[in-house]
């Protein structure tokens, strides 16, 4: 194992700069590169209209690209070390499917008999995903705690995912068409939808699991050599598995509360970022991976902006797009699947 980085991952935050840029002058709406330079400095533009799409759609949409994506590259991280396998991912553990499963009963609750919502609203809806992702994070940590394989919880994980995703093919097959629309537009993902009070919120709560991280690095450089190798440099294997799994469930499920799931970002970001950077040492992968998770979003949600349209396409075409290619080089070129 090398620990041992290159300075090549400086050119990461000069991409991060340049995506942002490129961001903020592309939507529906033409304005001009010196228009929006105006309107970031505080000065009047001339058209006041451009004002409000500057600041209160195209930077929050921005800023969310930044926050989703490096929230999910660290998430996918963590989980390919704690694993050791280069196949998992965020969502590794069915806490996006127990967000789902929690949202879908928020717009097809009537399907279950339930009569929850009648126009659920922005925070409901986050609440509720947020909610879904720690049910399942509680029953993981349960079961965890009887379990000391990895292996074995990485498959009850994905056993618990396909249970709650059965759960919600059958609450899809009882609802209304309108239901079923509703719950499938989220499902899309969506990085435009927030204000600033939402991204806020986001912020504090990416940003605290994000430190979490950090301050886990040591364990996560020892994970990455085996259970007995951890230990034997005074890691806490029960302690320091809980801290990566709570920080994981935070990142992830922040993100799905208020995006949506959004997949193969947190799966290929990782593998991306270590072209970049050749080093398997956390204290220099994980702020390389978020800058780099954040690029790559910001990147999708470029591609996603149909020049001259007023609508974008869905940002998890995109992330599949783009992601799914990585996933198969990943599987045609390793020996085997442990990191």
């Amino acid at each position: 194992m090398r620990l041992n980085g290159k300075k090549s991952w400086i050119l990461l935050p000069f991409l991060l700069g340049l995506l942002f840029v490129v961001n903020l002058g592309l939507g529906s709406v033409n304005i001009p590169p010196g228009a929006i330079l105006s309107i970031l400095t505080g000065h009047e533009s001339a058209n006041p209209v451009w004002h409000d799409i500057v600041w209160d759609f195209r930077m929050t949409k921005a800023l969310t690209c930044l926050l989703a994506g490096s929230a999910l590259s660290i998430a996918g991280l963590q989980m390919q070390t704690l694993f050791r396998n280069a196949l998992a991912g965020p969502d590794v553990l069915g806490l996006s499917s127990g967000a789902s499963l929690a949202v879908s009963l928020v717009f097809m609750s009537q399907a279950a008999g339930l009569h929850l919502f009648s126009t659920p609203g922005p925070w409901t809806v986050a609440g509720t995903a947020s909610l879904g992702c720690f049910g399942v994070f509680f029953i993981v940590i349960l079961i965890a705690q009887r379990l000391r394989d990895n292996t074995s919880l990485l498959i009850i994980g994905l056993m618990l995912g396909a249970a709650t995703s059965s759960l919600v093919s059958v609450l899809q097959f009882l609802s209304k068409p309108e239901e079923q629309q509703s719950y499938m537009l989220w499902t899309f993902g969506s990085l435009g939808r927030l204000n600033w009070t939402e991204i806020k919120v986001l912020t504090i709560i990416l940003v605290s699991a994000g430190l979490m991280t950090l301050f886990s690095t040591k364990a996560l450089n020892g994970w990455l050599l085996g259970d007995h190798y951890a230990q034997s440099i005074g890691i806490n294997l029960n302690r320091s598995r809980f801290i990566i799994l709570f920080s994981t469930s935070v990142l992830t499920g922040g993100v799905t509360a208020f995006c949506g799931p959004i997949a193969f970002v947190g799966l290929a970001v990782p593998h991306l970022t270590k072209l970049i950077v050749k080093t398997h040492n956390h204290k220099i992968l994980i702020p390389a991976v978020a800058v780099a998770g954040a690029a790559l979003m910001l990147f999708c949600d470029i591609m996603t902006q149909l020049p001259g349209q007023a609508y974008v396409l869905p940002i998890n075409a995109i992330t599949a797009m783009i992601g799914a290619p990585v996933v198969i080089w990943i599987i045609i070129k390793a020996k085997r699947l442990a990191v």
